[in-house]
């Protein structure tokens, strides 16, 4: 056991080399900020092609990186890619023009005419035909008709694709076509749904292909909903996907990713972790960045020592409050144990800069505590911009102590009458409503956002249950108010 510790000042350096924004919304990372997980090598391989992820878990910053080829290169060893893969995108929220494909009210407008399997089948065809297309599809200047054509010439679609895949087989190449923020393809559960089956019905035709492949993100409550799932053999695509999980193993390897290579950290951070492990050692990877040595990727003993010499050893004057290293995912975990990595960056990066002098470590443990505070409200907030209706379900309750009973909630909501303000809503409500404070609970149930304990009363996890100011007896302090 070494006895390094970081300088107190190493705090501004690691505030520094953490992210800023709460979310990314498919902006590239630079290359040092890239962290391949063991459990994502599976996801990004081609012949995966369902990809599971919560918000903040990955999916949308994959989705940039696969269209790069350099990083293409990087990933290609483990995944079975490289520069030379083609890589298109089929969806995603950022548009592109509506000629790259169809925007939102594009596709509600379809919806209404159309088959959502043909409209996906038309996007596939224009994606992987491109300029080898007959004349009389490419002078299609809508989508509208580009669909009605696909629907009127199947034979000629087939065959088109099927001759497009031989070609990429003869170059041993592959062609990915990239789907991302489905949630963001209508405003309402019905033809949101509609669309995510339609695409799935694509991608699972697409797998009689052997180099052409759909790669779809998504959420699991998207793929959880029996009107999704509900089409012939289903089950041999689903069954088949993979998740963007990270284990706490890996949280920490990704902080040491951007700590090792940030201007102002990276020579501190290196030159401390030598001190505490002699024995990993710093190369370059591809990029020229420093990439972190398995030592300090695999073994939790070694983090925890790296984690504590910036932190100190324990959550309060002794042992008795807990570890940083444990403590800090705990607190961030749903239900499930998953823990988003853009809500672990924020709580470390909150940490850093909150100052404090009667402390020998960079970030003080009360600091630790503010980090899951704020990581809390911004957890919430992106899951408000997924699901509208919960920070109307979530108001009247703030104040409470949890574990409660239902009826506890459900009492706040008959007297703020918040059913009634969901059901009248345009935005997207939760999807078991009718069935009441009960329907909703099995909603939220199913999201990992709440959990009910043996004795039936529920509970919140800190991550949601500080963010909505709700209270519990020992726990992290909850926030007074959002704004």
């Amino acid at each position: 056991m070494s006895d390094f510790r970081f300088p107190s000042g190493f705090r501004d350096a690691i505030a520094s080399a953490l992210p800023e924004q709460s979310s990314q919304h498919g902006e590239a990372l630079g290359h040092g900020q890239l962290y391949l997980p063991v459990a994502h090598v599976k996801a990004l391989d081609p012949n995966t092609m369902v990809v599971v992820g919560m918000r903040g878990a990955g999916k949308s910053v994959w989705l940039t990186a696969l269209q790069d080829s350099d990083t293409r290169k990087w990933l290609g060893t483990p995944i079975g890619i490289d520069d030379t893969t083609i890589v298109t995108v089929g969806f995603k929220e950022r548009p592109e023009g509506i000629d790259a494909f169809p925007t939102k009210d594009a596709l509600v407008a379809l919806i209404k005419e159309n088959e959502p399997r043909l409209i996906w089948k038309t996007l596939v065809y224009r994606q992987v035909i491109r300029k080898d297309a007959p004349q009389a599809f490419l002078r299609l200047k809508t989508w509208g008709d580009r669909v009605r054509w696909v629907t009127e010439n199947p034979e000629r679609v087939d065959e088109g694709i099927f001759q497009q895949d031989q070609a990429l087989q003869a170059k041993r190449r592959f062609h990915l076509v990239l789907f991302d923020a489905l949630d963001r393809t209508a405003d309402d559960w019905k033809t949101m749904n509609r669309l995510v089956r339609g695409l799935l019905q694509v991608v699972l035709d697409m797998r009689a292909y052997k180099r052409i492949r759909l790669k779809v993100f998504l959420r699991p409550d998207q793929i959880s909903d029996p009107e999704v799932r509900g089409f012939p053999d289903a089950s041999k695509l689903l069954d088949g996907k993979e998740s963007l999980n990270w284990s706490q193993r890996d949280l920490y390897g990704l902080l040491w990713r951007y700590l090792a290579n940030g201007t102002e950290s990276g020579d501190v951070f290196r030159r401390g972790c030598q001190k505490i492990v002699p024995k990993a050692k710093w190369a370059n990877d591809f990029f020229g960045d420093y990439e972190v040595p398995p030592l300090l990727n695999q073994d939790e003993e070694t983090q925890t020592e790296i984690f504590h010499a910036i932190t100190g050893p324990w959550m309060g004057r002794d042992q008795r409050r807990g570890f940083p290293y444990s403590w800090l995912h705990g607190h961030l975990c749903d239900v499930h144990n998953m823990v988003s990595p853009r809500s672990f960056l924020a709580a470390i990066r909150h940490a850093a800069l909150d100052r404090r002098d009667d402390h020998d470590f960079p970030i003080h443990f009360e600091s630790i505590k503010l980090g899951v505070q704020a990581a809390s409200r911004i957890r919430v907030e992106e899951l408000e911009e997924d699901f509208p209706w919960m920070k109307e379900l979530f108001k009247p309750l703030r104040g409470m102590n949890v574990p409660c009973p239902l009826e506890a909630f459900e009492e706040k909501w008959i007297a703020s009458k918040t059913l009634e303000s969901l059901k009248a809503t345009a935005v997207r409500h939760p999807q078991r409503i009718e069935l009441g404070s009960v329907g909703i609970l099995n909603d939220l149930l199913d999201l990992g956002f709440v959990e009910q304990l043996k004795d039936k009363r529920i509970n919140l996890p800190d991550v949601y249950r500080v963010g909505y100011g709700l209270g519990r007896k020992g726990g992290v302090k909850p926030l007074k108010t959002r704004e």
